[in-house]
């Protein structure tokens, strides 16, 4: 069955994870979850309320990573997704998370990513020159790391495809699963009994 890779942390966004999670499940790929170590994750919940100027955060789902971002065999995988949330600040700077996006970019394999999940491309210098969306109070993070920022549901540039956040999640996997589709169709998926 072909694999897919999610790059997650503590306080990653739990919409972002387990939307593309189960979404690509349903497709009838694999996906395994990358973490700092094996261990339970504590995922966080991203919402907007009247009269705040940026989003609030609430403890959301735990979800087990699968293995250690130094575990990872990239070349083992033929998709990488990087979900939004707070994560991202902290695992780009983890050398096994710059190996892992540098093998995935290098070898023009499909990437998802949302949300501020454009700092670990930045931190893994390969962002530069490309077109990205992100959540918005980021813009000049891409611009600064020599990309160009889309306001936009789901930007696709080459083998990346980026949206702004959780409220994206339709376009954006409507898109990633119609480049994977192209590139490397999954595994027939079963039918349920009695269908």
């Amino acid at each position: 069955m072909a694999r897919i890779l999610m790059l997650a942390g503590d306080a990653a966004e739990s919409l972002e994870v387990m939307y593309p999670y189960q979404r690509l499940l349903e497709e009838g790929y694999e996906v395994e979850i990358a973490g700092p170590t094996r261990k339970e994750l504590q995922l966080v919940v991203h919402d907007f309320i009247d009269g705040y100027d940026t989003y609030t955060e609430k403890p959301g789902y735990t979800w087990p990573a699968d293995l250690a971002f130094s575990d990872v065999k990239p070349e083992d995988y033929i998709a990488l997704v990087i979900p939004g949330g707070r994560a991202p600040e902290y695992i780009r700077n983890d050398v096994d998370v710059q190996r892992i996006v540098k093998h995935f970019f290098g070898g023009e394999k499909p990437v998802a990513q949302i949300c501020h999940a454009p700092l670990v491309l930045a931190a893994a210098g390969v962002l530069s020159g490309r077109r990205t969306a992100a959540y918005p109070a980021l813009a000049p993070d891409v611009r600064a790391a020599g990309a160009q920022f889309i306001d936009s549901e789901a930007v696709v540039d080459g083998n990346m495809v980026s949206a702004r956040a959780w409220p994206d999640h339709p376009a954006w996997m409507r898109a990633f699963i119609a480049l994977l589709r192209a590139r490397v169709p999954a595994s027939p998926r079963e039918e349920p009994v009695g269908v």
